[in-house]
Order: C-alpha cells, then sequence, then structure tokens
C-alpha cells in the first residue's frame, strides 16, 4: 500500500506541488496556526532522504574533486550572482532581490537522486554533492545572505545557522549513522514505509507556507507576473548554464546530467522555511514559486539530457 502511495506521489509531484500551493492560499487562515510544524516536518523530510546516503559517499570527492568543488562553486556563487543580476535588473525592490538570490542559494534538492536515476547519470557522485552541500549550509547560506541583504533587512545569523543545523545537518547525521549501523538495512526496511510520508511532507510544507504569500497572491498585478516569468527564467537557464559548463568541462554525458540535476534542482522547501521565518513575506514569493516548476523543467531537462548523450556517442562514433 505505501509503495503503491509513494509512485502516485512521485508520478503526480509535478501538479501535487503547486496544487498544495493554491490550497494554501485559499486557506491560509489554516496555515497561518501550523506554522510551529513546518521546521519539524522538514527535519523529517531530511531524515527520510539520508536513510539511503553513506560514508562512502564521501569517496566521490577523491574520485572527482573538480566536480564536487565546480558544484559547490555554480550552486552558491554563479547562480546567486546570475539571480542577483536580473532581479535587480528587472525589479526595483530589495526584498525580492533577496528572494530571488535565496530561491538559488538553498542546497541542491534531494529529487535530482531520482532525475540523475533515470537519466543513468552518476549517482554515488550526485549522492556526494548532495551531502557535502547539505552539510555546508549552515556555513555558505548565512554568508551569501549577508552580503545580500546589507542593511535594508536585518537577518539573525545565528538563529538561522541553528535552524539549518536542526532542519538539515543533524537529520543528516542522524539518517547517515543509523544507515551505517544497520548496514544498508534500515534504508531497505524503512524507507518504502517512510518515502509516501516524506512527500506528503512537503507538500504540507508547501501549503502551510502558501498562507504567507496569500496577500500578493490574491491580488494579481504585473509585478506578480514578472517575479513568476523571471523564477520560470531562472531556473530554464540554470539547468541550461550546468549542462553547458559540464560539457565545456567534462564533455562526458554522464557527468554532464549529473551536473545538470544538481546544479539546476533546489531543495525549495528550504528556502520557503527560511525566507518565512527571517524575512518579510514579500521575500517568500520568489522562493515558492519555484516549486511551481523545478519538476516540470527537470523532466524536460531529462529529454535534453538523453538527446545530449546521443549527440555525444554519435559524434564519437563520426570522429
Amino acid at each position: 500500500m505505501f509503495s503503491n502511495l509513494n509512485i502516485f506521489l512521485q508520478r503526480w509531484i509535478a501538479i501535487l506541488t503547486p496544487l498544495s500551493l493554491v490550497i494554501g492560499v485559499l486557506f491560509h487562515q489554516v496555515g497561518e496556526q501550523l506554522v510551529f510544524i513546518v521546521s519539524w516536518l522538514f527535519a523529517f523530510m531530511t531524515f527520510v532522504g539520508s536513510l539511503g546516503m553513506n560514508v562512502k559517499e564521501v569517496r566521490m570527492v577523491r574520485k572527482y574533486p573538480a566536480v564536487v568543488l565546480v558544484s559547490i562553486a555554480f550552486l552558491h556563487i554563479v547562480m546567486p550572482a546570475w539571480a542577483y543580476f536580473l532581479s535587480t535588473v528587472f525589479f526595483d525592490d530589495h526584498l525580492l532581490t533577496v528572494g530571488f538570490v535565496l530561491a538559488v542559494a538553498i542546497p541542491t534538492g534531494v529529487t535530482s537522486v531520482i532525475w540523475v536515476t533515470i537519466s543513468k547519470g552518476n549517482l554515488p557522485l550526485c549522492l556526494s554533492i548532495i551531502l557535502i552541500d547539505t552539510l555546508l549550509a549552515p556555513i555558505i547560506l548565512p554568508a551569501i545572505l549577508y552580503f545580500v541583504v546589507g542593511e535594508s533587512v536585518t537577518i539573525d545569523t545565528m538563529s538561522l545557522i541553528l535552524n539549518l543545523l536542526w532542519m538539515i545537518v543533524l537529520p543528516t547525521i542522524l539518517g547517515i549513522t543509523l544507515n551505517e549501523l544497520s548496514k544498508g538495512s534500515i534504508q531497505k526496511k524503512w524507507g518504502p514505509l517512510l518515502a509516501p510520508f516524506s512527500k506528503l511532507s512537503l507538500f504540507a510544507i508547501v501549503a502551510i507556507n502558501g498562507s504567507a504569500v496569500a496577500p500578493y497572491v490574491q491580488k494579481a498585478s504585473l509585478e506578480l507576473v514578472g517575479i513568476i516569468a523571471l523564477v520560470l527564467f531562472i531556473a530554464l537557464t540554470g539547468y541550461a548554464i550546468a549542462l553547458w559548463i559540464a560539457h565545456v568541462l567534462w564533455k562526458d554525458p554522464v557527468i554532464a546530467t549529473t551536473f545538470m540535476f544538481v546544479g539546476g534542482m533546489r531543495n525549495i522547501a528550504t528556502g520557503v522555511v527560511i525566507a518565512t521565518t527571517f524575512f518579510p513575506a514579500k521575500v517568500v514569493m520568489p522562493v515558492v514559486f519555484g516549486m511551481l516548476f523545478q519538476q516540470v523543467l527537470a523532466s524536460a531537462y531529462n529529454k535534453v539530457g538523453n538527446w545530449y548523450g546521443r549527440r555525444h556517442f554519435e559524434v564519437n562514433e563520426e570522429g
């Protein structure tokens, strides 16, 4: 039963995620009363996702050090700079700029594992990047936000770091430890049972935090349309730039598709929780709207990755 539920939720995640946002906006009075459980739900999601990780993943750093380092640089330097540039060009609103930067500066998405598996990328490399990026989040993310926020918006850096430790680092370490102690059996036994509840937690987080953007979304405006359009453009170009960089540096379709999904996807739920906890509601908008496109774009770029792989082998055969 749980397995069938998980398959159903995974198959329709691209529709259920934005639907959760709509529900959250429509019933924002309910969501406002449930904000206190969001951090717990996210910690649970992180724990479930980390049950499949182990310390062996770190060995991939020694095998592909350049890929790992470039991935971290792309996630936390290239894309935040790109988002900062575009948001300042199109919007004269510092809160929105913070939101756009936060939307791409958060750790890479655990769901990239699914798409790397589907695209026959390098799964151990993907897991190692996710693990390292997740553990570095309490250091990297506050530093980026401190640089971008400036004096116009105050941020409690220590609270942010503690929140990231609670939501990401501690559940990850716990999940890895249990996986190591059980020699992988806990993932086989509990993974299928917990997986659907992890996805339901994601939908709940989106719905609850949708209440924060309700005042803005309920009033349709050109600014709202512009925000959604720019979120889409940044997400589109994020995948494309990642694939281009991987092609230039490695010319290996397995590495390229892995890098593309790691660089294109984000743990958006983290950004939403941080935005709603530490910033004014307007900062949440660019972050939460990223949920509308992430899975749909991942599906589209999976086809692009397949085309790139076929093209790569055709060129090599001709050569």
